[in-house]
């Protein structure tokens, strides 16, 4: 597999090539962003019990009704 250095910049999303070259579709390219900071992300953690040993608090109780149970 052959490598190629081509440079570009982003321009509404889109890689823009600075030396005009195109590339035929379905070209797979690598991108390597040098001297850019990544903004921070959100993370939504899973709930946690702050007492473990209370799980048995929430444990599913199940009822069986009837078919014709009046609703």
């Amino acid at each position: 597999m052959g490598v190629s250095r081509l440079e570009g910049k982003v321009e509404n999303g889109v890689i823009k090539l600075s030396n005009e070259m195109t590339l035929p579709e379905q070209t797979r390219v690598f991108v390597i962003v040098p001297d850019v900071e990544s903004s921070a992300r959100a993370r939504v953690l899973s709930p946690r019990l702050r007492h473990p040993q209370q799980a048995g608090e929430f444990a599913k109780q199940i009822f069986e009704v009837p078919v014709d149970a009046d609703i």
